[in-house]
C-alpha cells in the first residue's frame, strides 16, 4: 500500500493569502501546503480521504488518472469543497462511490444540489454513489478493510480510518478510550496537529505528541499543520526519533 500525501495544510493552506509571516514567505516547498488530503494506492485501487478546494491540482501534481472513490472525515469546506472536480473521473469510468456520514451526505447534496439531483440533473455534473459510514461498522474499499475511528473535532464528531497497519486521523482534539483501543499495534498513524498553543478543536503539537506516546505506533507523520507551528526544518529536528512532519508529495509504502 503506498499513502501520498496530497495535502498536509489548515483551511486557509500555506501561504495564507496576504500574510507576511516568516512560514508564508519560505522558499522551502516543504513550508508550502495544500489543503489537507491524502491517496492511497494498492494492487489496481486507488482512492482518496477528502476532496478539498485544491482537489484539482493535488490530482494533475501526482499525475492521478483514475480513483476508485471519496471517503470524507467531515463536511468543512477544506475537506469536501473540490467534490465537483471528480467531473473527470465520472466521465471516464462513471458514477464515483463516495463514503462519509449521513450528516455529511445530507450537507454535500445540499450545497451541490446538482450533483446529487437525479430528477433535474444539471448537464454536465459528475455522478456519485453514496454509502453511509457509522463508526461501529467496518465496510470495503475494493478488497482492503476499513475501521472507522470516531474522533471529536471540537464537539464534532468525525471520523478517521484505520487501512490495515495504517491510520489517517485530521483535524483531532479528543478520541475517547473505545475508539482509542481501534488504534493500537499500528505501524503508522497520520495525525493532525495544527500548531503549538493550545487550540479548541484541534490538538497542538504537544498534545498530538503525547497522543502518538500513548498509542505507540511505531512511526507517526504529522498533517493538517498551519503556519504558526514553524519552519517545517526547524520542527522535525525537535521531534522523536519516529516521529516526522508530512509535507505535500511525501509518500511512503507499507
Amino acid at each position: 500500500m503506498k499513502i501520498t500525501f496530497l495535502g498536509t495544510g489548515t483551511s486557509q493552506g500555506i501561504p495564507v493569502i496576504g500574510s507576511n509571516h516568516p512560514v508564508c514567505l519560505s522558499s522551502d516547498k516543504r513550508d508550502k501546503r495544500l489543503r489537507v488530503s491524502i491517496l492511497i494506492e494498492w494492487d489496481t485501487y486507488s482512492y482518496v480521504v477528502d476532496c478539498g478546494p485544491d482537489f484539482r491540482y493535488q490530482m494533475l501534481r501526482e499525475n492521478v488518472t483514475k480513483i476508485d472513490g471519496i471517503l470524507f472525515t467531515h463536511e468543512h469546506a477544506d475537506h469536501t469543497a473540490g467534490l465537483d472536480d471528480i467531473r473527470p473521473f465520472s466521465f471516464q469510468l462513471g458514477a464515483v462511490p463516495i463514503y462519509a456520514q449521513q450528516r455529511v451526505l445530507t450537507y454535500l447534496s445540499n450545497r451541490f444540489d446538482y450533483i446529487f439531483n437525479d430528477k433535474n440533473k444539471y448537464p454536465g455534473a459528475p455522478s456519485v454513489v453514496q454509502h453511509e459510514l457509522s463508526k461501529t461498522t467496518p465496510f470495503f474499499i475494493g478488497n482492503l478493510k476499513v475501521i472507522p475511528v470516531e474522533v471529536l473535532h471540537g464537539k464534532l464528531k468525525i471520523l478517521g480510518f484505520r487501512f490495515g497497519k495504517v491510520a489517517y486521523l485530521t483535524d483531532v482534539k479528543k478520541i475517547e478510550g473505545e475508539e482509542k483501543r481501534k488504534l493500537l499495534n499500528l505501524d503508522v498513524l497520520i495525525l493532525s496537529t495544527v500548531r503549538h498553543k493550545e487550540h479548541h478543536s484541534h490538538l497542538s503539537l504537544n498534545e498530538a505528541l503525547a497522543l502518538i506516546e500513548e498509542l505507540k505506533p511505531k512511526k507517526a507523520y504529522l498533517t493538517h499543520i498551519s503556519h504558526h507551528l514553524g519552519f517545517h526544518a526547524k520542527v522535525e529536528k525537535t521531534l522523536p526519533k519516529h516521529v516526522f512532519l508530512a509535507y505535500d508529495g511525501l509518500s511512503f509504502t507499507i
